[in-house]
């Protein structure tokens, strides 16, 4: 990959189009965190893979911005090429606008493609390039199609029906309370763009974008309408005739600016921060050309976002099964690994091998389809990169010391698991034995609150860090974010988080539990259960809920330094030890049930 080159030929359509700097966000017209790849822009300009990054480029430097997950795969993707590494929320690095300002200076214009950028970013975007001297922002132009020669092509994989019986709520139901959601805040119909709202609303899954289960297409909703708009050659016989069955118009993909333009309610909801900036200005201009009927716009978030993280019954239950499926897995492969553990023997072994075993053993469980991102399974310093991910060119073999952090999780027909677990792979020294224990003691506090209903995430964040807080220890990713059903592994909009994320947490809602720490050419350790939020009691104080371990796994009790947890933290890992035991044992053979039962005995 060549990426110099690529950046001169970008330079020569700038100049040819007089432009000072191009941006390259990581998006999809949807807004999606992980897009297909006709949609990765970013990465073919500049070589990074991340899945959040956003690079610019001027006539004489380029810079890239990414978060602190993938910091250390920046610096080594970028080695080589023309780029700075920008680390966002690290004291002293410029914004996007500040950098372009220094570079370009007043007066310039800069490009950056309209259709792959929400609204509300694109807005921010030109007003912050305005306070740099007065800098202009083209948002029609994507020089993406003039440089890149061999762009993938837009999927066209099957779409495919999501059974009712994995679901637990028919598609005309979904959309009979959408509606009285768009009531309540004034609106006769709303643009989806999100492909995962689009793909719980429907009830229908694809495979257009790797481990998420979701297609390309928009759904327009009005008062009396629904109109889906993909790539016909999509859409098999039977769900053609399914998406008759429930009320569903069918138009092709290209076709949603105009049936933004065609429509005929007096107002419409868009989410600027789902809705890309292209279609919102086709709305926000309807009207203003060939005499037609203006249409107001209501910008709200959209209510599918919160509708489909509560969980109906089906779908709880459907969770409950895939982590049972799931743990059988999680626990062959901890049997497996245990004979490796300790020996020199462990050294055949390598990241990408472990990778390749835990997910052949996924596959033999019933439901499976697929993994639910990449798996992270990092030994020793590269523990300590939160987003790592092995090839061929970093593969390292284990050695029988240190340990070895493994981040993944599965796609099952009926729910989709999230799990880290780190594992100590033979001896260890004192400083991987705290940090190990320092996270579990985050983890246990976040799984043994109790909250009022209605609490937001960043209220609950602290649970995990104080302990870290007080030994000048961080870490700069979120605690835990939604999951779907069979849906994207990442789901919002709730969170555990430091910065103020204000959705509610309500009884019915999935959430991963995930604390880590990270040193820098050392270690790294991270323990994640997904967890279901479940009623706890009701006082005169309100409604109060607490948290259920949906994951069904083992701690690894090897790192931990008893002395350091509470009695509270002790009693929850060993409770908790005795329920995956208890779950798990009748699922296995008597060998794999007796290390079980070992790797569960209390502490």
């Amino acid at each position: 990959m060549d990426i110099n080159q690529r950046l001169e030929d970008l330079r020569e359509v700038m100049r040819r189009e007089h432009l000072a700097a191009c941006i390259f966000p990581s998006t999809d017209p949807h807004q999606s965190e992980y897009v297909a790849d006709h949609w990765k822009g970013r990465e073919w300009i500049s070589g990074f893979n991340g899945s959040a990054g956003t690079a610019v480029v001027t006539l004489t430097a380029a810079a890239l911005w990414t978060d602190s997950r993938y910091f250390l795969a920046a610096e080594e993707q970028l080695k080589g090429t023309e780029y700075q590494l920008m680390k966002l929320k690290i004291e002293g690095t410029p914004t996007v606008a500040e950098w372009i300002g220094r570079e370009c200076g007043t007066g310039a214009e800069v490009a950056v493609d309209g259709m792959v950028n929400a609204t509300n970013a694109v807005r921010d975007l030109i007003s912050d390039l305005r306070k740099q001297g007065g800098i202009t922002l083209r948002t029609n132009f994507d020089p993406l199609k003039l440089i890149w020669k061999d762009r993938p092509a837009i999927p066209e994989n099957p779409v495919e029906i999501y059974p009712l019986e994995y679901a637990g709520e028919a598609t005309h139901d979904k959309i009979g309370r959408i509606r009285r959601a768009l009531r309540e805040r004034h609106a006769d119909g709303m643009l989806m763009a999100a492909l995962d709202d689009i793909a719980w609303t429907l009830n229908l899954r694809g495979t257009d974008v790797h481990c998420n289960p979701v297609f390309v297409s928009y759904l327009l909703i009005s008062s009396q309408t629904v109109t889906l708009y993909i790539n016909k050659v999509k859409l098999p016989a039977d769900v053609l005739a399914y998406l008759k069955a429930e009320g569903v118009k069918v138009e092709d993909y290209d076709q949603v600016e105009n049936g933004l333009k065609a429509y005929f309610e007096y107002n419409i909801l868009l989410d600027p921060d789902e809705v890309n900036y292209r279609l919102y200005e086709v709305v926000r201009s309807k009207g203003q050309q060939n005499g037609s009927a203006k249409t107001e716009i209501v910008e709200a978030e959209s209510p599918v976002k919160r509708m489909k993280t509560v969980k109906n019954a089906t779908e709880i239950a459907g969770f409950r099964s895939a982590m049972l499926k799931d743990g059988i897995a999680m626990v062959k492969f901890l049997y497996w690994l245990s004979s490796y553990i300790g020996k020199p023997e462990i050294s055949e072994l390598t990241e990408i091998a472990i990778d390749e075993k835990l997910t052949s053993l996924r596959a033999e469980q019933p439901l499976y389809r697929d993994i639910s991102f990449d798996t992270i399974a990092g030994y020793g310093s590269h523990a300590a990169i939160v987003h790592y991910e092995a090839t061929p060119e970093t593969d390292i073999p284990l050695q029988p010391k240190g340990m070895l952090l493994l981040d993944s999780g599965a796609q099952y027909l009926d729910g989709t698991t999230d799990i880290t677990r780190t594992i100590a792979l033979g001896p260890l020294t004192d400083l991987e034995k705290h940090i190990y224990t320092l996270v579990l003691k985050g983890h246990i506090q976040i799984e043994l609150c109790k909250f009022p209903s209605g609490s937001s995430g960043t209220q609950i964040d602290i649970l995990a860090r104080k302990d870290m807080w007080r030994e000048g220890l961080n870490y700069l990713h979120g605690t835990g974010h939604g999951v779907g059903t069979y849906l994207n592994v990442h789901e919002g909009p709730h969170q555990f988080r430091m910065e103020w994320k204000p959705a509610p947490l309500v009884a019915g809602m999935t959430i991963t539990d995930e604390p880590g720490i990270y040193l820098p050419d050392r270690c790294g350790a991270r323990t994640e259960n997904t967890l279901l939020i479940v009623p706890y009691k009701e006082t005169e104080f309100g409604n109060f809920l607490q948290f259920e371990s949906l994951t069904l796994c083992p701690i690894d009790k090897s790192p931990i330094i008893k002395e350091m947890l509470l009695q509270e933290e002790v009693d929850w890992l060993n409770d908790y030890h005795r329920h995956v035991a208890e779950t798990l044992s009748p699922y296995l053979s008597e060998d794999e049930a007796e290390w079980l039962r070992e790797a569960c005995a209390a502490i």
